[in-house]
């Protein structure tokens, strides 16, 4: 008997389109979890004397105790901007799923109510990156199509602008990457060399993880400077972003030696490698484990070069999605008792 070849796709479409409901809960944890965070801030608020001195203080201890337990992410500038996002978006389920944190960071300084809602649904509809849904906030995108009656060239025109916007890194570095297609058993001891052959030996479906216009380059890749040689893990070369990206694996928790190291081989590779006319070469530091506040006093923070990524090697279910979502939520119940 011959399997039919349109019941495997459809059965393969299916399993696609599970993950692809799966990966899209797990960046929406953490915004549900921001604005968790910001209603418990606004209740707090409300509870207090005073509000504009008590929210202050609020801010500033939730602030430091927070930092201190769960590391970076939770400073009182972030803690403010969760406090806007509920302010803004004060009915959950009117969110949409579709969108990231820095997305509705964005929607959450625009003061219109209606063009907040239609940005967001026009985001979440065309899957606008959040640089696309920044540059049609700042041309008034909404108030001009609103003030021609939604002319369809106008329409076209902010379609094009988007088009035509350069590519960056940004857009194309994801967090976290998910390595299920290895298909390893949860308590497999894993080892730098075994994940890299794992990845090898999946390539194409790596190269998917990776995302758009990624092409295996070298593995192991010697690179000499003097009389030192180094070993690069992984190199892939982007042809949209027109430049190299070179990927360094490691097990275990994010240290500054391993951003050190990248950042190295990132200036070798552009001193030695880099054709003339390309982009600048990225590096990522692939890990088992972040380390945010490595991630916050390095040479990470705001680096267009260099990223931090973390691996993880199984897709998580939906029941341990939401078994992470109530831990989550156990933070919130300790911040309510804070005063």
């Amino acid at each position: 008997m011959t399997l039919d070849n349109d019941f495997y796709q459809h059965i393969k479409q299916l399993i696609e389109q599970a993950r692809t409901r799966v990966k899209t809960a797990v960046n929406f944890a953490m915004v549900d979890l921001y604005w968790s965070i910001g209603q418990q801030i606004v209740e707090q608020e409300q509870a207090g004397e005073s509000r504009a001195e008590y929210g202050k203080a609020l801010l500033k201890q939730l602030a430091e105790r927070l930092t201190n337990e769960f590391g970076a992410g939770f400073d009182q500038s972030n803690l403010r901007y969760m406090r806007l996002f509920f302010q803004k978006f004060p009915i959950r389920d009117a969110l949409r799923h579709e969108l990231g944190w820095t997305q509705y960071r964005i929607l959450s300084k625009v003061n219109n109510e209606k063009a907040r809602y239609w940005y967001m649904n026009e985001a979440a509809d065309n899957a606008w990156s959040s640089r696309a849904l920044e540059r049609q906030v700042e041309v008034l995108y909404y108030e001009r199509l609103l003030s021609s009656q939604f002319d369809e060239g106008i329409r076209q025109e902010g379609i094009e602008k988007i088009k035509a916007l350069p590519t960056s890194p940004l857009d194309f570095i994801r967090d976290p990457y998910v390595l299920d297609f290895m298909q390893l058993p949860d308590n497999h001891k894993l080892y730098e060399d075994d994940l890299e052959q794992g990845l090898l030996d999946n390539i194409q479906q790596f190269l998917l993880e990776l995302g758009k216009g990624f092409a295996f380059v070298a593995r192991q890749q010697l690179i000499k400077a003097d009389d030192e040689s180094f070993k690069i893990d992984l190199v892939f070369y982007n042809y949209l972003l027109k430049c190299f990206v070179l990927i360094d694996l490691k097990i275990g928790k994010l240290t500054h030696k391993d951003i050190g190291q990248m950042d190295m081989y990132v200036r070798m590779y552009e001193d030695l490698k880099r054709p003339e006319g390309d982009n600048p070469t990225i590096g990522i530091v692939l890990c088992s484990e972040k380390n945010e506040a490595v991630v916050k006093y390095s040479v990470l923070k705001d680096s267009q070069q260099l990223f931090a990524s973390k691996y993880l090697t199984y897709l998580p279910t939906e029941e341990e999605l939401r078994a992470e979502i109530e831990k989550d939520r156990e933070i919130l119940e300790r911040t309510k008792r804070l005063k």
